[in-house]
């Protein structure tokens, strides 16, 4: 069993705001007095289908309070969705439809029992305590709260100084988000660090509703594979939860050296003097950062997949990345030549990979054919003994047995 200052230190690693350290203390010593587990929730509008590893942090931060006993409340905002966050916004959001909630919506189950014990995790839409929300019961959630408070808010604010438009639901986003905290009765609530006035809504309006305030954690917005954009979708600099382990393991392999330190720390459970010492061996050059970049993608990938999945996707990179050689899932086409100078337009064609002789010529001539990773700007081609090469065409590609 963990102290309680353990479980702080646990609980708290990575973290940016901790509103307030001395109540959650509180709040562990009774738990464990009463046996009591605490609530714990994080809310994730569906505004894409995909999880990357971004949101990750945020829910690898509930699996630590699951690991410790509590019960975690995973909320999709269908209902919130609907209204669109304002965090972070020069102008207003546009709102997205019903069905390209539920449609984004439906693929988050699956995903986040990557890191959840399924067995343990709530996983609640908060359409069905909110939408069942009468007009009086609205009217007395927005008297809970006033303007001036609202902006207080940094991106209200700036909107507001420079005469840009702030619409009225907009204001009720971060209320209703508060809802879900007095509907649920929540114990704690986890964050992105943009989220940090919607948190602390809830923390504000709870007491409103003779419950007590919430604890307000947040937590890192995760850098992007370029090591300086947050990771995001739009900018294309994302690690999706859905990427099979190859794909996982050679996006990590790809960040900046110094990058890596950060994944460490929110995207693993290696321990934090361990990290300091990986990070002192690579700097005095004990260690490469190669190795150390290989350990956290095998951490990462074993957490989202398997061990057995991590060693064969690092196997699957020194393969392809380091020795030049095709991937093992890449197809394998056999193709007999029957006369000297065969030519390489033809091969093309009947691949599918151009649909006639004239374009295949034109990809030859743009140098859009590579064989073996060179490119083929000759239209004949006469291989004499049986070989094998890699024919890759822009984004396609295939192992071609040629049997002469």
């Amino acid at each position: 069993m963990m102290t309680v200052d353990e479980q702080l230190a646990y609980l708290t690693r990575g973290c940016v705001d901790v509103v307030r350290l001395d109540e959650l203390r509180g709040k562990l010593q009774e738990a464990a007095k009463s046996g009591r587990p605490l609530v714990v929730k994080a809310g994730f509008d569906p505004t894409a289908p995909d999880l990357h590893l971004g949101h990750t942090v945020l829910i690898r931060k509930m699996k630590h309070f699951q690991d410790l006993g509590h019960h975690v409340v995973f909320v999709i905002g269908d209902f919130t969705a609907l209204i669109g966050d304002p965090s972070g916004a020069s102008k207003t959001r546009p709102a997205l439809t019903p069905d390209e909630v539920q449609t984004n919506a439906a693929t988050y189950r699956a995903q986040v029992v990557r890191l959840l014990d399924p067995d343990r995790t709530a996983i609640l839409f908060n359409s069905h305590w909110l939408q069942p929300l009468s007009s009086e019961q609205i009217v007395r959630l927005t008297a809970r709260y006033s303007v001036a408070q609202m902006l207080e808010r940094r991106d209200f604010r700036q909107r507001y100084d420079s005469n840009r438009p702030i619409a009225i639901h907009e204001f009720l986003y971060p209320l209703i988000q508060a809802y879900d905290s007095v509907y649920l009765k929540a114990d704690v609530e986890l964050g992105g660090t943009d989220q940090l006035f919607n948190l602390n809504v809830g923390r504000d309006v709870m007491p409103a509703y003779q419950l007590p305030p919430q604890i307000v954690m947040t937590i890192p917005l995760l850098k992007g594979l370029d090591g300086v954009e947050k990771m995001s979708k739009s900018l294309g600099n994302v690690v999706r939860v859905l990427d099979t382990p190859a794909e996982m393991f050679g996006k990590l392999m790809s960040i900046p050296d110094e990058l890596m330190w950060e994944y460490y720390t929110l995207l693993t459970d290696v321990p934090t003097a361990d990290i300091a010492a990986r990070k002192a061996s690579v700097a005095a050059g004990a260690l490469h950062p190669k190795e150390a970049k290989i350990a956290l993608a095998g951490a990462i990938v074993t957490s989202l997949y398997s061990e057995e999945s991590a060693a064969e996707a690092a196997r699957e990179f020194e393969r392809v990345v380091v020795r030049k050689e095709a991937p093992s899932d890449m197809p394998l086409v056999e193709y007999r030549v029957t006369t000297p100078g065969t030519t390489l337009e033809r091969l093309l064609v009947d691949q599918g990979l151009a649909t006639s002789m004239s374009e295949a010529g034109r990809k030859i001539q743009q140098g859009a054919v590579r064989l073996g990773g060179e490119k083929f700007l000759q239209a004949r081609w006469s291989p004499v003994d049986p070989q094998e090469v890699v024919v890759s065409v822009g984004r396609k590609a295939f192992r071609l047995k040629v049997i002469a």
